[in-house]
Parts: C-alpha cells; sequence; structure tokens
C-alpha cells in the first residue's frame, strides 16, 4: 500500500471554516469555558489541558494543550514545555490502565499543510494504537471504526485519573 486514505476527517476539517473566518479559537473558549465534562476535558493543570478528540483517529485520542495561545512550540516557556511532557506521561499511563494499546503515536502537526486543523493554537496529539487499527474499512469503506462511544471513554479516562 503506498498511501493510506482517511476520509473521514473531511468532516473534521470542514468544521474549522467557520473558526477561520471568526478569528475565534476554539481552545481558548474551551478552556474559559470551564464546562469539562460538555467539553470533554479530561483534566486541568497549571498551564495545560487534556481535551478529548472530538474527530479521533481511534478510541482515546487525546490532546495536551497549553493555555496560553501560541502558534509554535519554539514559544512554549520552560514551564509550560515541562508540564505538557509530564501530562503526556499521566496520560499514556491512564490510557494504558483504560484502553489497553500497543502502542502510541505522540506529536504536534505544525500548519495547516502538515494536517492541523487547528493551526494558531499549538496542541500535541496522543493516539493509542493497535495491531491491525488501521485496516480496509476507511479505505473501501469510506468508514472508521471506533470501538465505544466518545462519552464512555471519556468517564473511563476521568475516573482512571483520580
Amino acid at each position: 500500500m503506498k498511501r493510506l486514505f482517511s476520509p473521514w476527517r473531511a468532516q473534521y476539517i470542514a468544521t474549522f471554516k467557520n473558526e477561520t473566518k471568526s478569528k475565534r479559537c476554539l481552545f481558548c473558549a474551551m478552556a474559559k469555558q470551564r464546562s469539562d465534562s460538555k467539553n470533554l476535558i479530561l483534566v486541568r493543570k497549571s498551564h495545560c489541558f487534556v481535551v478529548m478528540n472530538l474527530y479521533p483517529y481511534n478510541s482515546g485520542h487525546v490532546m495536551v494543550v497549553p493555555y496560553r495561545h501560541t502558534k509554535g512550540v519554539a514559544a512554549l516557556n520552560s514551564a509550560e514545555s515541562a508540564e505538557i511532557m509530564e501530562t503526556t506521561a499521566e496520560m499514556i499511563e491512564a490510557l494504558t490502565r483504560v484502553v489497553k494499546p500497543q502502542g502510541f503515536n505522540f506529536g504536534a502537526n505544525f500548519g495547516r499543510v502538515a494536517g492541523a486543523g487547528i493551526d494558531k493554537h499549538v496542541h500535541f496529539h496522543i493516539v493509542p494504537r493497535w495491531n491491525g487499527d488501521t485496516n480496509f474499512m476507511p479505505v473501501l469503506a469510506d468508514v472508521k471504526m471506533i470501538s465505544e462511544n466518545i462519552r464512555a471513554t471519556y468517564t473511563k479516562i476521568r475516573a482512571a485519573l483520580r
């Protein structure tokens, strides 16, 4: 296979057309609202928070987001960077207990051409992975299989973080 297509991402990308026009940052709005359950925010720290990805690659896909609105990783100060990495480690431990993956992808997309749906506020993805989680369904049937309702996964991860 030379290309892996993920057509379900088109719905995700389309959601940010209005955000770009309005100049409103989704992550900044979430942080201010304090509606954690509604926004799927799992945990808040001093410098960052963790939110479930509404359009996940896999069940348990979360994002670590600094509160400070900055476009790039170089602008993060040492306290923000340290807390993001500590929080990432905590999330990997919690996700390991809850969804029992065989591995993880961890990273960020810088810029729209790199795949960033929200490119003006740096954030880091943690994606649980299993052997065989990329299969024929998205390629042939335009379907991405997520094994559990996002609210059920949210509840389990929140419990694991306590």
